[in-house]
């Protein structure tokens, strides 16, 4: 029973006491006169009538300032930082100064505050502080959009207020961003405001189906789930997925499949998630969304620089594809500029000397911020600033740990050097060699491929994709593959000590031929340097032990993965049409990896591993043909007999772009 008091007996008991003022004012007004700029908040109204949130910062004094514009669906005040009005505030201290206040996927402070420009924030429609309905990489106007606005009319909109309501600005706009917002700033260049000047996507998502985010070649990438889940639940990232083991291996093994653990989590309320599992195959819904094919068909009118990482863990596709795609209109080999740096996704904009146990003996970020963006950006969006000396092509040739500056991509070197296709044959006794089989040699090496003991693509217990230091996703392209390598279902070619260095430009191709007893299958196969035992340079003294940590960091023998990729078996002859294969019959995959711009120096060994399963990074295949690999059972995993054929007449071989 509750006791409630009566009305008359609470005013009665409420007027016998003296009231103690609050000492907390209705409404504070912070003093910020002593700030170096001015934080503005707007909501910028779209052609449709929706209002996009916005932050405006200009550094105090500025005139005839360029505008620097990312627009995010990662939240616009979180980006900015502290909000002196009562926003949505970080755990960041307050500054008075514009820099400390910039943190976050796009922003590099020696650009934006050095460089005194105006910096422009903006939540995307349907996120955060702005109005209008979310849609994950919201499509053109067209068949997959019938809605008259998209990310290239918000983006014109945009700008067009901006040119217009900042007194401060010289009316030149520059457009940068990573990821999803490096995605944006493809879209700006589909019929561009006047005074878009420049664009730097860094890092885009652009084909989410061939290599980006949500599969590659078909393989589902279910990791993504949990972003898929945050993104979508809630306008502001509010309600968060939740793991319920501690290794992310059992978690999706428990579940059987990654449609039973989407169903476990309610996904299904989840547009993007509907969408997934309705077009699993490249049909339209992919092909119309393709930025590369997209761009392709537009005019190249804006100036624009692709900015890849080499060991990019979420959109490794995206940048050199959109090179590929737009390099060739670029006729006076002045618009179309590309970055390849050794980097894990987004790490530009952070520290650049190490990723994992790779050291770069320098701050490769910093110098591509410094010597690269900011001239870059200045030239095209400063009035009266110097031409940038920046060539089409900057790349981090790893191995050596040296900058290149070419001409084109891919290019041998600056010098004139060329870039020529060289099979590496895989032979039946696991070894690699430029040479061709020959006659006698046995015909092929085969192992087994359970899916229910799936190959871990890292080393257990595997962690939730997450960011900071208490993660280590960013670092897991560049995990020493030692750990697959000894397994009886990875099979390891291995050549000869390298009596010269071999240098690659370009994309690896695998050329396997291959069969599976089974009527389905995945084959992932990775390109590796191994180092060789004296690799470490402050070796120990093996009486004495190594130092702490440094065992852990010693690169004496480590495996560095330098491309991988995986191609699934349903997709081999149409990416739209999935097909069962012939049991046991030889058939030949074309599998390619991913641009790498590499040397295997003197004394290290080039490795190939070959696998069927890639777990949970990638979904199990049940290697037999289902309708839906999303809803596959258990009884519809089974184990398959993988053979790899390396005879005269069915040559296995991985093509490097050597360059001589």
């Amino acid at each position: 029973m509750v006791w409630v008091q009566p009305a008359a007996a609470q005013t009665s008991s409420q007027t016998q006491y003296s009231t103690l003022p609050s000492e907390t004012p209705a409404r504070f007004e912070p003093v910020t006169d002593s700030f170096d700029y001015v934080r503005r908040e707007v909501m910028i109204p779209m052609r449709d009538g929706v209002r996009l949130h916005t932050v405006i910062l200009v550094p105090k004094g500025a005139k005839d300032a360029p505008i620097l514009l990312t627009r995010t669906p990662y939240n616009a005040n979180e980006l900015t930082s502290y909000d002196p009005r009562g926003g949505e505030q970080t755990d960041a201290a307050p500054s008075a100064h514009l820099g400390p206040n910039l943190h976050g996927y796009d922003n590099a402070m020696e650009v934006i505050v050095e460089g005194g420009y105006i910096r422009v924030v903006q939540d995307v429609r349907g996120k955060y502080g702005s109005e209008g309905d979310y849609v994950m990489n919201r499509p053109l106007h067209g068949p997959q959009n019938p809605t008259p606005v998209d990310h290239a009319t918000d983006t014109y909109d945009t700008i067009d207020w901006l040119v217009k309501n900042v007194p401060e600005s010289n009316g030149k706009v520059g457009i940068l961003g990573i990821s999803y917002d490096g995605f944006v700033p493809l879209m700006a260049l589909v019929n561009p405001h006047p005074a878009l000047k420049v664009a730097v996507p860094m890092n885009p998502m652009v084909d989410g189906w061939m290599g980006d985010d949500w599969f590659h070649n078909g393989a589902f990438r279910q990791q993504n789930m949990s972003y898929i889940y945050e993104q979508e639940a809630t306008r502001n990232n509010q309600i968060k997925w939740w793991t319920s083991h501690f290794d992310e291996y059992d978690m999706f093994m428990q579940a059987g499949s990654a449609g039973e653990l989407g169903r476990r989590r309610g996904l299904e309320q989840v547009g993007f998630w509907r969408k997934i599992l309705e077009h699993p195959t490249y049909d339209a819904f992919w092909r119309d969304q393709a930025v590369d094919h997209v761009l392709a068909a537009q005019p190249l009118k804006v100036p624009v620089m692709l900015v890849h990482s080499l060991w990019d863990q979420e959109d490794i596709y995206g940048a050199i594809a959109v090179y590929k795609a737009i390099k060739p209109k670029d006729t006076n080999n002045d618009k179309v500029f590309l970055v390849i740096g050794p980097w894990h996704h987004g790490q530009e904009i952070d520290d650049g000397s190490t990723l994992g146990a790779l050291k770069f003996n320098s701050d490769t970020a910093l110098y591509f911020r410094q010597h690269i963006l900011r001239p870059f950006l200045d030239q095209y969006l400063k009035d009266g600033a110097p031409k940038a000396e920046v060539s089409p092509v900057t790349a981090f040739e790893t191995g050596t740990n040296t900058w290149e500056h070419l001409p084109a991509w891919p290019a041998g070197c600056a010098n004139g050097c060329t870039v020529s296709s060289k099979p590496l044959y895989l032979d039946a006794a696991l070894q690699l060699s430029f040479n061709a089989p020959k006659s006698g040699d046995a015909p092929f090496d085969e192992y087994i491929s359970d899916p229910a003991k799936p190959v871990p693509f890292r080393a257990r217990p595997i962690q939730p994709v997450g960011y900071g230091s208490a993660y280590t996703w960013v670092q897991w392209l560049v995990d020493d593959q030692r750990e697959a390598s000894g397994r009886p279902d990875v099979v390891a070619f291995v050549s000869a000590v390298l009596p010269a260095p071999v240098k690659i430009s370009g994309q690896p191709v695998a050329n396997l031929i291959a069969s599976t007893s089974g009527t389905d299958s995945d084959w992932v196969v990775k390109l590796i340097d191994v180092y060789p035992e004296n690799a470490q340079k402050n070796a120990w003294n093996p009486r004495e032990g190594p130092k702490p940590g440094q065992y852990a960091q010693s690169l004496d023998g480590y495996e560095l993965p330098i491309a991988m990729e995986v191609r699934r078996g349903r997709y081999l002859t149409s990416y739209e049409k999935p097909r069962p294969l012939s049991p046991n019959k030889p058939t030949e995959w074309n599998i390619p990896l991913r641009d790498h711009d590499h040397v295997f120096l003197k004394g290290h060994r080039i490795m190939v591993q070959i696998q069927s399963t890639w777990f949970p990074v990638i979904d199990r295949n049940p290697q037999k043909f289902v309708t839906s690999i999303y809803q596959a059972t258990a009884s519809d995993f089974v184990p398959a007999t993988q053979r790899i054929y390396c005879s005269t007449t069915m040559p296995s071989r991985l093509v490097l772009p050597v360059v001589r």
